[in-house]
């Protein structure tokens, strides 16, 4: 049966079964009829999954790479809904087969790109800019996402995970990172910005959360993508209501440290979802600043169409509230081609070592890879 699993908070798992009611958008032109499908289902809970690629379209950019075949924009209702408690007893667990990894682009490469982007940078093209790059598995059979999905849960539990089975798509998502929540007017985005490693050592632990709080590029990453995120909010915003609530904060997951703001506004009584979605969407933590520089330089660059990744997943409550993460640390499987792809990115600024920057790719992605395969490095 077709599922989505999101999580609510942390003690409770919103889990939509079956599929009742479907809007996908191909045609950015209709984006319109995403407003009147809420609207028909007003009393329901709405599942969302938006593609990087809608992204474009916002900016005014056109794409010189092959599209994903993922919707633009794809809305749902469940045949039924439940609320369930945030445990693993609510998924099964199964072995997961093995696949070969293969990185889409040579370490070379990507050392290449990253010096390039930095000249970008010098030239004053840009400011910083979010590269990507992808791991991928080809002719892959019996993808169990789910069992998958409460594997990553039980090892690295974050506030933004889902686990998503539709007709052409299994997801399995340990998002650490919200993209948007709207709960009344009351509208928060918390872009991450700055990654640093665990330790199990709880000394070493604590000099490395101290260093990441201090580190002067990871700071000026963040504070670079909170001013885009309030510039993104006054677009929509009642005025004088911007406002950073949390500027680098250090979060600990169990594989990495994060540093994470906390930006909101109320928004206007006109705004409608559409309209919130084109002053944000693509997130600033995924993109850059400037935001459309940074995403053209991207889709010049990058080896691949990113499509649902850093793009997002979430939900449309009945009383109207939405929550949307930020579609990292993710797994995507294309059931019509066989095809999995986990990519990953970092931001790259003035100050980015492009070694540095490969090993923290490998950092956030690699413990993923090894769930299903090896890390091919």
């Amino acid at each position: 049966m077709y599922e989505i699993n999101v999580q609510l908070d942390h003690e409770k798992r919103l889990i939509g079964l079956g599929e009742a009611s479907v809007f996908e958008l191909f045609d950015p032109q209709d984006l319109y009829l995403a407003d009147a499908f809420l609207k028909n289902y007003a009393h329901d809970y709405v599942f969302m999954a938006i593609s990087y690629d809608l992204g474009h379209y916002f900016l005014n950019l056109k794409k010189f790479k092959k599209p994903s075949s993922f919707p633009l924009l794809r809305l749902w209702t469940a045949d039924e809904t439940r609320i369930v408690p945030n445990t693993s007893e609510t998924m099964e667990s199964l072995p997961s087969k093995k696949v070969s990894w293969k990185a889409r682009e040579s370490r070379e490469t990507y050392l290449s790109r990253v010096k390039t982007l930095k000249n970008e940078i010098q030239l004053g093209n840009i400011y910083e800019i979010n590269y990507c790059q992808e791991f991928y598995a080809e002719n892959v059979n019996d993808f169990n996402g789910k069992s998958l999905f409460q594997r990553v849960q039980s090892q690295s539990p974050t506030p933004f995970s889902v686990y998503w089975n539709s007709p052409n798509w299994e997801v399995v998502s340990a998002s650490p990172e919200r993209f948007i929540r709207l709960e009344g007017n009351k509208l928060i985005s918390q872009p991450i910005k700055g990654t640093a490693p665990r330790s199990v050592d709880p000394m070493e632990d604590q000099r490395i959360i101290n260093q990441l709080n201090s580190d002067p590029k990871e700071r000026a990453e963040n504070i670079m993508i909170v001013d885009l995120v309030r510039n993104d909010c006054s677009k929509i915003a009642e005025k004088n209501s911007v406002q950073v609530e949390e500027l680098c904060a250090i979060y600990s997951f169990p594989m990495v440290h994060q540093m994470i703001s906390t930006v909101s506004c109320s928004i206007r009584p006109e705004i409608g979802f559409t309209e919130i979605l084109k002053a944000l969407f693509p997130m600033g933590s995924m993109t850059g600043a400037p935001k459309r520089s940074a995403v053209r330089l991207s889709e010049i660059h990058e080896s691949f169409s990113r499509g649902l990744y850093s793009g997002s997943i979430g939900y449309r409550s009945p009383n109207g509230a939405i929550d949307l993460n930020v579609m990292i640390r993710s797994f995507i499987f294309n059931k019509q081609e066989n095809y999995l792809s986990c990519p990953v990115g970092g931001a790259i600024t003035s100050l980015s070592d492009p070694e540095k920057e490969f090993e923290e790719c490998q950092t956030k992605v690699g413990k993923l890879l090894n769930l299903l395969g090896t890390c091919p490095w």
